[in-house]
């Protein structure tokens, strides 16, 4: 920035020159500034000004300019990560560190070859998968190894160890960066279930890069008072696990404040009086503020012993209903619904009709009737997970089709992904129509089911542009 001053200053003095030139010459130098050396001269003074503008604009010189600017790419599945990677750069401002935060859907091999530091803040979904925003990233970036010698780097790599390829996207990225030649920063950082220890090393790491003092850690989550209002069985006599509507009220009003698509982190306890908070849990909003209250869509989950899930043991048995519930909001924008009224597909199975049945709220309330919902369960008579709700929207033209899949039933499509392979001509004239597409629900089974009829219908390219667009958006687990 320095070199950058001294040019423009040194440009604006011989631009001083050069006008005083054309003042003689108004003056009474008509004929000395006629001469060729002083026309010469003061061509050369404004080419040699316009050249440094240029070349200051330009990445290969803006780039010695930028050595303090610290770019963090972030990943994320459920917005987790891009919560984090906001707080790393703000961390780094508070040490008078520049930075640019940017998704990892727009960042190229280009760029980073341009650039001198780099913080990764990057999730794994599912069986070692990448989140859906950097499909494009690792299938162009990272398909072969990059020129990134001038490169320093750190990996924050968030996962879960109930997998079994736990952070595995993290540590394929840390492997390409390290095969590119790019140098690290320090180690990679992994942090098992928003383990806060792990946390507090990266932290540690980014103060020492900013030069700043230690910040205070950062607590996952801060919890807000919430009351459990109403617990309801949804599908008694279901061959499944009992699933549970369930609805929370904040203490502060203030806090009925989320978009659809967003997602719930509840602490759970192991009785009502027991103070000693488990690890989170996430679940989809099933509602939105204008309901008045939290939603959610809690099937109960039992290990091989018969015991109670922490989370959905807490919800849907342990908790009484008025009992103090610890909760906090986390922002997910990768799943929040399209601005405009553009239709819409969206595809999901059991507890995944939370987060499209907030999506379908909050298009009904902006009158956008473009709606197209395949959802799956098990019997048509008891697993009805809110379906009353759906056929009632769907009379009354809020939602434009209404597929209902039932893989218990003797006749029909068994699931989701079958009905959009009998639907394959109707899925191509949607999407043609600028549909997106919202999938919530399993990640086993269903997910990748879905993605192969969408391939099988459209193709491979068109699926990965859609993806790229962010007209294809998943909230599974």
């Amino acid at each position: 920035m320095k070199v950058l001053v001294g040019q423009v200053a040194l440009g604006i003095f011989l631009l001083a020159i050069v006008s005083s030139f054309w003042a003689l010459q108004d003056a009474a130098a008509v004929q000395f500034a006629e001469s060729p050396r002083v026309i010469t001269a003061s061509a050369l003074f404004l080419s040699w000004i316009a050249f440094a503008a240029l070349r200051a604009r330009t990445p290969r010189y803006r780039r010695a300019y930028e050595v303090d600017r610290i770019l963090i790419v972030h990943a994320s599945q459920t917005g987790f990560a891009t919560e984090l990677a906001m707080r790393t750069a703000e961390a780094l401002r508070a040490g008078g560190l520049a930075t640019d935060v940017r998704g990892i859907d727009e960042v190229s091999g280009a760029m980073l070859e341009q650039a001198r530091r780099v913080l990764f803040v990057v999730s794994t979904t599912g069986e070692g998968d990448a989140p859906d925003t950097a499909t494009a990233f690792r299938r162009e970036a990272m398909r072969a190894p990059a020129a990134l010698h001038g490169l320093a780097y750190g990996v924050l790599a968030l996962g879960d160890r109930d997998y079994d390829d736990f952070c595995a996207f993290g540590r394929d990225l840390d492997d390409w960066l390290r095969a590119a030649g790019a140098t690290p920063l320090f180690d990679r950082v992994e942090v098992d279930n928003g383990d806060e220890g792990a946390l507090r090393h990266w932290q540690h790491h980014v103060t020492h890069l900013a030069g700043a003092a230690p910040i205070a850690d950062w607590s996952r989550p801060a919890y807000q008072p919430w009351r459990l209002v109403e617990r309801r069985l949804l599908n008694p006599g279901s061959v499944g696990g009992p699933c549970f509507h369930v609805a929370l009220e904040p203490d502060d009003p203030a806090h009925l404040a989320w978009e659809a698509g967003d997602i719930v982190e509840i602490g759970p306890r192991r009785a009502p009086e027991d103070t000693a908070l488990l690890p989170h849990r996430e679940y989809s909003i099933a509602s939105v503020p204008a309901d008045g209250s939290l939603h959610l869509v809690v099937r109960q989950w039992r290990g091989d012993d018969g015991s109670l899930g922490p989370g959905s043991g807490w919800l849907t048995e342990r908790a009484p209903v008025g009992a103090c519930i610890d909760l906090r909001v986390r922002r997910n924008a990768t799943f929040h619904p399209p601005v405009d009224g553009r239709p819409i597909l969206m595809v999901g199975n059991g507890t995944g009709i939370a987060g499209l049945r907030a999506l379908l709220k909050a298009r009904m309330a902006k009158g956008h009737r473009r709606n197209w919902m395949v959802f799956g369960e098990r019997q048509a008579l008891v697993d009805r997970l809110h379906v009353d709700e759906l056929e009632r929207w769907h009379e009354a033209g809020h939602i434009e089709r209404l597929d209902l899949v039932w893989s218990r039933e003797p006749r029909g499509s068994r699931y989701v992904q079958d009905r959009l392979r009998a639907a394959a001509d109707d899925v191509r004239r949607f999407i043609g129509e600028g549909a997106s597409v919202y999938v919530c629900g399993s990640l086993a089974g269903m997910a990748p089911g879905v993605d192969a009829a969408l391939r099988v219908a459209l193709g491979d390219a068109a699926v990965n542009e859609l993806a790229a667009a962010g007209r294809y958006r998943r909230d599974v687990y």
